[in-house]
């Protein structure tokens, strides 16, 4: 389904609920630069670091995108777990995993409190943003707790320059990319309202210094589009 949402005036801030569940797919590919490279990338090296039967977890699964295509992908079965507080979301990656008759195992659940299993790879696509920078830290330290020595967090991220004025002409030729796509000046000033106070994005070198804070020996960008970024983190 077409995401329309933000075609007329919002009455609340940005919420995960049925009707932009509904949508999510489509303002993904249609939001998020280089949406299905990044995934692609983060599927590699998933796959390079994982062996036979290790757990994945996908820290705020949405519709279960990237775990499909993991699967898929994957010549080693894997345990994939796909973890989201979203009920509206965990229901259409449900329906996505029944239509593809898929092992995946999706769940709705606070990744906050969640009591993860010792695993090789966790995976977080546009989620950090969303935790509150005072336990953002707190909960990468929790991610590496529950690495096996050697594994790797791999997260994508909405990032900010500390430069203002490259950073507005970042956002300016970003919002260029939305219209290419057919959004509409109203729809992106909509949304961009929605989300304010509820993303909030760090820095590429905070982003870095917060995982190297929480422990990780290494961390390098894999991926970066002006304003986005993938990252990679080892234990």
């Amino acid at each position: 389904m077409k995401d329309k949402l933000f075609n007329r005036p919002i009455k609340a801030q940005f919420d995960f609920n049925e009707q932009v569940a509904s949508v999510f797919d489509d303002m993904l590919e249609r939001s998020v630069p280089f949406y299905k490279q990044a995934l692609e990338l983060s599927v590699y090296f998933v796959i390079k670091n994982t062996k036979k039967n290790d757990v994945v977890y996908d820290l705020g699964c949405s519709t279960g995108s990237f775990l499909l295509e993991l699967e898929i992908s994957s010549e080693h079965s894997l345990e994939l777990i796909g973890l989201d507080n979203a009920t509206a979301m965990i229901e259409q990656a449900t329906k996505k995993i029944s239509a593809f008759n898929s092992n995946i195992r999706v769940e709705v659940a606070d990744i906050l409190q969640y009591n993860f299993k010792k695993t090789n790879a966790f995976v977080s696509s546009y989620t950090l943003q969303f935790i509150r920078p005072p336990v953002r830290v707190e909960f990468v330290k929790k991610i590496f707790d529950s690495l096996e020595e050697g594994g790797v967090f791999i997260f994508s991220e909405k990032i900010i320059s500390t430069d203002n004025k490259l950073n507005k002409e970042m956002i300016d030729k970003y919002y260029v990319f939305k219209k290419e796509q057919g959004y509409s000046a109203y729809e992106i000033a909509q949304k961009r309202e929605a989300l304010e106070n509820i993303l909030v994005p760090y820095t590429e070198q905070e982003n870095v210094d917060m995982v190297l804070k929480s422990g990780f020996s290494h961390v390098q960008t894999i991926f970066k589009w002006l304003n986005f970024a993938t990252f990679i983190a080892v234990k």
